[in-house]
């Protein structure tokens, strides 16, 4: 049998896929023989069980089993018993998913298309065997996968670094896919960010003020590591808290708004010219207390998914050079008191998807950050499609709890079922400003029919605009 979607041979942008660890390889032989044994139990094929939400459950028992416990808390029954598994994995609060991706096949061509098809054969090989088809992350397979197979309620579209002439989905092909999908599904259904370069010239911030107007985006997206270099940061790419190149575009972003800034930070790439130092998180706490009144959202949260070790308790008193993946975020926001309630956001798209398979990893990362930020400050965001259907992450991180022993030795407070709420969709309802109204309208809203329905719209669009 193939591994599950949750137990799928990861890695990430900056690593070959990992080998699987002696816990792993328990892991996949707990689910082959339950998994097989369930699936004929229920009648369901195997390939289908592994899709199915208790096939999501049992593998999450799988992993828990394999490292000790106490991490996913799913009852045995869930595994077999479809109303025990939604009991399971329910919530009570729509889902918001703060990054999701598409690309347009027409523009999957040169560079660009290149290092995205890399990205994805590393980060998750078993889904991606090359040639990558462009077709299956399309605007169609987006809608099917974000809102037809997952109970995503808001999705917020953003795009990968490139300049318009180049990249697989342009800033004014982002803002018609939402364009699409209010019509078919109402408003609100999906936001948008628009993708600035501030490093590749004036033209670019100028191009702003027309942007705001015409696009009328929710937040501005940066690549840091993206593009040439600067006299911040000499080997390429630059940084949000520097005079040449970061202080003039939050300038900008504060006179024309949204003040809302999502960087991405942590897991460095396959990306031309860019420099994977650049990605690093050093620079949030001096450009966050530079503007309080702009609120910044620090997409993977600077996680790096290390061959050589795995995320740990954050300790205040190493040196700094020595510091990798979140610890480098919470060093500069300590460094400028930058706590709890204050303007930054930290997202855990791919983070979540890297280390839900290596559960004490992901209770260190989630722990570390619910002290640093408070659990008003982490915000939902799964990377999708890139993984296929958000669901099964969704599952999985309703799931999880941080264990007490670990809560008592590290001082992280409990994962509970509230704060998982406030991450999986009120945090981002607030920094977005999603009205009440809307949100409700949205999450009243049972018949996804529309998918289907607006899946040919949704490429037609993107031709019209492609250019």
């Amino acid at each position: 049998m193939s591994a599950p979607p949750l137990l799928r041979r990861a890695a990430s942008d900056e690593y070959a896929p990992l080998p699987w660890t002696d816990r792993d390889r328990r892991a996949l032989a707990r689910f082959a023989y339950d998994s097989a044994a369930s699936a004929r139990a229920i009648g369901m094929r195997a390939d289908e069980y592994r899709f199915d939400r208790r096939g999501t459950a049992a593998t999450l028992l799988a992993i828990d089993e394999a490292h000790g416990g106490g991490f996913y808390a799913v009852p045995e029954a869930a595994a077999l018993d479809g109303e025990a598994a939604e009991a399971a994995f329910g919530g009570g609060e729509p889902v918001i998913d703060v990054q999701t991706h598409l690309v347009d096949p027409q523009r999957w061509t040169g560079p660009h298309a290149a290092a995205l098809a890399g990205f994805l054969t590393m980060v998750d090989p078993q889904r991606w065997p090359e040639p990558v088809d462009p077709h299956a992350i399309d605007a169609s397979a987006w809608a099917a996968l974000v809102f037809g197979a997952s109970e995503t309620a808001v999705a917020l579209l953003t795009s990968t670094p490139g300049p318009a002439n180049s990249n697989v989905l342009t800033n004014a092909q982002i803002a018609s896919a939402r364009d699409v999908v209010e019509r078919y599904a109402g408003s609100g259904r999906v936001l948008t960010h628009t993708i600035v370069h501030p490093n590749l010239g004036a033209s670019e911030l100028d191009a702003m003020t027309d942007w705001r107007a015409r696009l009328r985006p929710s937040g501005w997206k940066v690549y840091t590591l993206y593009g040439p270099p600067t006299t911040a940061s000499p080997a390429g790419g630059w940084f949000l808290d520097d005079e040449e190149v970061g202080f003039p575009f939050l300038e900008r972003v504060r006179a024309l708004g949204p003040r809302l800034v999502a960087t991405h930070k942590g897991l460095g790439g396959p990306i031309p010219d860019a420099s994977v130092a650049a990605a690093s998180p050093r620079d949030i706490g001096g450009a966050a207390a530079a503007f309080p009144d702009i609120d910044f959202v620090v997409y993977h949260s600077g996680y790096e998914r290390d061959p050589v070790g795995a995320e740990g308790p954050f300790d205040p008193d190493a040196p700094v050079d020595a510091l990798r993946g979140v610890d480098r975020l919470l060093a500069s926001l300590a460094a400028h008191s930058i706590g709890p309630g204050a303007n930054v956001y930290a997202e855990l798209g791919t983070t979540w998807f890297l280390m839900l398979r290596r559960p004490v990893e992901a209770a260190h990362v989630l722990g570390k950050l619910l002290v640093a930020l408070g659990p008003e400050r982490i915000i939902w965001g799964t990377d999708s499609i890139w993984y296929g259907s958000p669901q099964p992450l969704i599952d999985a991180f309703r799931a999880f709890q941080i264990p007490a022993a670990m809560q008592e030795q590290f001082g992280y407070p409990a994962l509970d079922a509230p704060t998982k709420e406030l991450i999986l969709g009120r945090n981002a309802r607030r920094v977005y400003e999603i009205a009440d109204a809307t949100l409700a309208a949205v999450a009243e809203e049972r018949d996804r029919s529309w998918v289907a329905n607006a899946a040919p719209a949704l490429q037609r669009a993107l031709t019209e605009t492609s250019g």
